[in-house]
């Protein structure tokens, strides 16, 4: 096991780039299972657990897979898988294995997949996947520990209301709308950016999808999809990290490839505390030479507040000056990260799903875990400000969705190191 050494209280400063989008890049890789004749060559493929494991899991239903780290790209050949069931063992590891389900079942009319783990931020369900696909007119058999999903005569077009923007489920139904007969539409879909990013390489791989990112989607059905190359979006929350980082350490950082547009509701929030923010089309520079004023945040669905951003403005909130509130609306599990930052001195109250956290001049370094991937990032932030060394462990949270983070925050002037424990 490897934790993290961070000496608090050094502002960051200089460049950062942003790598590819992990919630981009995974049901990007799914749906190049949807490749025939050719593989698919993908770019800007971040170095992370999930891509590692999610390659495992398509290797293990018999496409080919190589990855190069110094140039960032995945080459996926699905040309002839061999089999429509993923290894539980794989499948258990994370919850965007289910992605697998919609372009297996569209492109051979079953699929078999034991359900999914991930981080244990709330339940999560899958209704939202397994009604889009009845509605496509596939048949639903759910074992012990499994889902089957079989349609003999293929799926036909339908339309199809989701009853809460789920981002799987639209990524789920998109996929294995691609090749059904007829015309889908979805209403009611989630509207995130990596939607819109996964709707774009369908497209280039020969899908018709219009409206990806608005409400409803359409989805023309084709013959079939082939692998193309295709370059996978920053990511907005990996961006958004290191835009808290510089501001809570008073430094002066440059978030190179962040896009304004995909982190509106952050800007706004960071600039409401009295961070300085310039945008241009190549990044987005972030200050601040004094303390960040609280806030009151309340996560929604794109394009409100990203839930993925919640325990970094809290950990911000820490060390703001003033009362600040956080309403969770999206997961009803993920305020895990409370107890830790109160390990450090946070004075945070919760009820239900409604945090009120207390501003404090300074918090104290203190042994803490991350307990999920965002609560990672939480933590350190926390120990980018803390007085003393503060010691993160259970780092493969971290691992899951973070690019290289030491080398990236060392670049920018932290004293931060990863040791063996």
């Amino acid at each position: 096991m490897e934790k993290l050494l961070i000496e608090g209280g050094h502002p960051l400063r200089g460049t950062v780039k942003i790598s590819g989008a992990k919630n981009a890049v995974l049901p990007v890789i799914a749906a190049t299972l949807l490749g025939q004749d050719r593989p698919s060559l993908l770019e800007e493929v971040p170095h992370l657990e999930d891509v590692t494991t999610i390659s495992e899991i398509v290797r293990s239903i018999g496409a080919k897979t190589e990855y190069n780290a110094e140039k960032e790209t995945l080459t996926v050949d699905a040309t002839n898988l061999t089999a429509t069931e993923a290894p539980s063992e794989l499948v258990r590891k994370m919850r965007a294995s289910f992605l697998l389900m919609g372009p297996l079942l569209s492109r051979y009319g079953h699929a078999k997949i034991s359900l999914p783990g991930g981080c244990a931020i709330g339940t999560r369900p899958i209704d939202l996947h397994l009604k889009g696909f009845e509605a496509l007119g596939a048949k639903i058999e759910i074992g012990h520990g499994f889902i089957k999903v079989e349609a003999p005569n293929g799926l036909e077009g339908n339309r199809i209301y989701l009853d809460f923007p789920s981002v799987g489920a639209t990524e789920n139904i998109l996929m294995a709308a691609s090749t059904a007969r007829g015309q889908t539409i979805l209403e009611n879909p989630a509207e995130e950016p990596e939607i819109v990013d996964l709707a774009n390489f369908l497209n280039v791989m020969g899908a018709n999808i219009r409206g990806a990112g608005t409400n409803p989607i359409k989805i023309n059905g084709v013959e079939k999809l082939r692998g193309q190359e295709y370059m996978i979006i920053p990511d907005r929350i990996e961006a958004g990290t290191y835009m808290l980082a510089a501001a809570m350490t008073k430094g002066d950082v440059f978030i190179e490839n962040a896009i304004s547009e995909h982190l509106k509701p952050v800007i706004a929030k960071l600039k409401e505390a009295g961070a300085v923010l310039y945008e241009d089309v190549n990044g987005i520079r972030v200050s601040s030479d004094k303390p960040l004023k609280a806030v009151d945040i309340k996560t929604l669905p794109y394009p409100g507040f990203p839930t993925d951003m919640q325990a970094q403005f809290m950990a911000m909130l820490s060390v703001s000056e003033g009362n600040g509130s956080i309403i969770e609306t999206v997961f009803e599990n993920r305020f895990m990260h409370v107890e830790e930052l109160r390990r450090m001195g946070a004075k945070i109250t919760v009820d239900d799903r409604r945090a009120e956290v207390i501003g404090i001049p300074e918090l104290k370094a203190a042994r803490v875990k991350a307990t999920d991937l965002r609560a990672g990032a939480a933590m350190v932030l926390a120990g980018l400000v803390a007085n003393g060394e503060t010691t993160v462990t259970a780092l493969h949270h971290i691992d899951r969705g973070y690019d290289r983070l030491v080398e990236k925050l060392i670049g920018l002037g932290a004293h931060i190191k990863r040791v063996e424990e």
